[in-house]
């Protein structure tokens, strides 16, 4: 034994290693190929959990798609085994099976096993492809603990399979089988006309946490992009082993000719104020690139990359943004140079045209960014060689050259649509431009608004509206706000009401239509704006759910047709301005009740007044009395408002949380629920008139009011 290994590691620790006369080369752990995947797979597929196993079946799906961007596939299947093995099939040229020269193994086993190796490099065989950094395929073998690849080629089907990244063949299916170390095989001869690729990998669940899960839900929506965006191509995705809803199986088949224009009519909620414009160019860009020379050796050369740029957009009624980038077919959720140089484009050419077209005033300023992006829906999609991402995971485009390309081509494009002599197109950029012009002078009256509130001086002990009776919590997720119809309703609430979590706005009359008018109508409306205000979170693009200062917004309105249609109004009011509060599920209708029965002589433990909600409950209840022998007052009072009650049996009915009935205001479907808000309360009478005409034999004439 030797004096350094004789001497206790406690000496060591606190002794001898303190210098650091101990810290050698032989400390330094060496991770070779595909073991440094294993180490740090998250460093390659972002995480170990559900998102780095979608990442992984992506990583193969994409190689398949690159194929079909260069013209050689148009069918690509994705099969999800009972086994918890996935499959992906396509009909491109397939991975090549000859010997690489440099390393003496196969092109299958290439791609496969060694990091940065595959046909992206160089520019020989993809102008444009997904898989840039050439790991995609070695790193899902590396954390795959089985990996079949099969390649149908030049009359032949070869195969191969991979251990944990090593490559040899199983003797049987599985992951467990029996495995023994060997190379790329041919296995049966097939017509020289069919080509193609097939891989199944059983994940390695050493690597992955226990409950990562493949999506089905992100599976299709991933596909039905990838199918929009590469037209004429089919993908198919058959799941058999149950992902679906209760565990169902099936298949679906995702194709779409119509491209990023079809993309984009899909991707819009609202309704259209201009036709889907498709723009598209081209520019070319110098780029020094480290390349491999016949030596072996890296020399920098300067190579001459070109760069298309293909763009589909639309204008909508909404205020809302929906804006999806891609680079090559791959998703880049955080934007990049891309998106930088669009979003410069339109602003500035909307500017510009607007100056030259007098639509903004000369002591006006600009637009701005988000006046300009309001309510459009864009897909922009580049294609280029190599380019530069932030990471493996590709979220973000960092090639410069993208900015100023995509810039030119947009701004060229987006000019000649917004100064069109054509009547049809000439009328649509007038929209477009006056749309955010009105988005501009919205955006400085909601600042304007909100700078006069802040000058209000300090000896006014609050800036909310005089009329509000606000309650003592500051609790939010206990306080209630009743928005009340009417003076004499508000009477009646305030002594029903528990002042230390209730407040009450009393709202006079029917508010404006907000689905008729402009923003800047809706915040001069003294009633609008009041609510706004007493919300105190903003309206529109800049509502924060976070700053509201109430739990639940309560409508107590009267049960009749005038209360039903304020109602309407202020649902139009929620949902066009302050929609996150419905999604929240904190907009409420209050339930009051119809009918007061009065029974006469009750026996102990029975109300003397019974309260009813709907002719039918009414109805029921009085039969219920008759056949159990409890006897009532003729006189059953018919409630058509809410001051028509005392303070006690408002408080019982419809105000204390203990006794009443609240209608929560939910909207499962936006794309339905918008339709049905423009159809009812919008400019277009003639949709609605055909409408209330052919509902009118379904009418239940006792449920009007007259």
């Amino acid at each position: 034994m030797t004096a350094e290994t004789s001497v206790p590691s406690t000496a060591l620790l606190a002794g001898a290693d303190r210098d650091g006369s101990n810290y050698t080369a032989r400390h330094l752990l060496v991770l070779e190929g595909l073991e440094a995947v294993r180490k740090r797979p998250g460093m390659y597929i972002g995480s170990t959990d559900s998102r780095g196993l979608m990442h992984c079946l992506w990583e193969i799906i994409d190689n398949s798609v690159d194929e079909a961007l260069g013209g050689y596939c148009d069918h690509i299947e994705v099969i999800l085994h009972d086994d918890a093995s996935v499959e992906v099939r396509d009909n491109g040229r397939g991975i090549p099976v000859d010997v690489e020269p440099k390393t003496g193994l196969s092109g299958v086993e290439v791609v496969m096993t060694k990091l940065h190796a595959g046909g992206k490099f160089g520019g020989g065989s993809y102008a444009a492809s997904g898989g840039l950094h050439g790991v995609g395929a070695s790193v899902v073998n590396a954390l795959s603990a089985r990996l079949d690849v099969e390649v149908d080629r030049a009359g032949n089907t070869h195969a191969i399979s991979f251990r944990r990244g090593v490559p040899g063949a199983f003797a049987a299916a599985g992951p467990d089988a029996k495995f023994e170390t060997g190379g790329l095989r041919k296995t049966k001869r097939v017509p020289k006309t069919r080509t193609g690729t097939r891989v199944r990998y059983w994940a390695d669940r050493q690597i992955f946490l226990k409950d990562a899960k493949l999506s089905l839900d992100h599976l299709h929506q991933r596909a039905r992009q990838t199918a929009f965006l590469v037209p004429g191509l089919t993908i198919v995705v058959r799941d058999e082993f149950g992902l679906g809803e209760g565990g169902s199986k099936g298949e679906e088949s995702f194709r779409f000719d119509g491209g990023i224009s079809e993309f984009c009519e899909y991707l819009a909620t609202d309704k259209a104020v201009c036709d889907v414009l498709r723009f598209s160019g081209q520019g070319t860009f110098k780029e020094t690139v480290p390349v491999l020379d016949e030596h072996g050796q890296m020399t920098p050369t300067q190579v001459t990359r070109e760069l298309d740029v293909d763009v589909a957009m639309r204008w909508g009624t909404g205020y809302d943004t929906t804006l999806k980038s891609f680079v090559n077919i791959i998703a880049t959720p955080k934007g990049g140079t891309h998106v930088a140089g669009f979003e410069t484009a339109v602003t500035s050419t909307m500017n510009e045209v607007l100056r030259g077209k007098k639509l903004l005033r000369v002591a006006e300023d600009d637009i701005v960014k988000d006046d300009a992006l309001e309510g459009l829906t864009a897909v922009v999609t580049v294609r280029l060689a190599e380019p530069q991402f932030e990471g493996q995971t590709k979220e973000v485009l960092g090639t410069s050259a993208a900015r100023r390309i995509v810039n030119t081509v947009i701004a060229k494009e987006l000019k000649a649509f917004l100064t069109s002599t054509k009547r049809d197109a000439a009328a649509q950029a007038r929209v477009v431009m006056e749309k955010a012009v009105a988005a501009a002078r919205t955006r400085i009256a909601a600042r304007q608004h909100k700078d006069a509130q802040r000058r209000k001086t300090a000896l006014e002990s609050s800036s909310l509206p005089a009329k509000l009776a606000d309650c003592r919590s500051d609790d939010v997720d206990r306080s209630e706000l009743f928005i009340v119809e009417g003076d004499s309703a508000l009477g009646t609430a305030k002594l029903a009401r528990n002042s230390e979590f209730q407040a009450l706005l009393p709202i006079r009359g029917k508010i404006l239509n907000v689905q008729k008018s402009s923003v800047t109508d809706m915040l001069k409306n003294a009633e609008c704006g009041a609510i706004i205000q007493v919300i105190g979170a903003g309206s529109g693009r800049t509502f924060d759910i976070d700053a509201a200062r109430y739990g639940k917004i309560i409508m107590m309105t009267d049960a009749d047709v005038d209360g039903s249609h304020i109602r309407t109004l202020l649902l139009t009011l929620f949902q066009r301005y302050m929609r996150p509060m419905i999604e929240a599920g904190r907009v409420f209708a209050a339930v009051p009740p119809l009918h007061r029965i009065e029974l006469v002589q009750p026996k102990k433990g029975q109300d003397k007044y019974v309260y009813t909600y709907s002719d039918r409950e009414l109805r029921d209840k009085l039969m219920e009395f008759q056949t159990k022998g409890v006897r009532h007052k003729d006189s059953i009072q018919r409630y058509k408002g809410l001051g028509e009650m005392d303070a006690d049996q408002l408080a019982e009915t419809t105000m204390d949380p203990r006794h009443r009935t609240l209608r929560r205001i939910a909207l499962s479907d936006l794309e339905a629920a918008e339709q049905v808000f423009d159809l009812l309360m919008g400019n277009d009478v003639a949709p609605r008139k055909e409408f209330i005409s052919s509902s009118a034999a379904t009418l239940d004439r006792s449920r009007i009011d007259a």
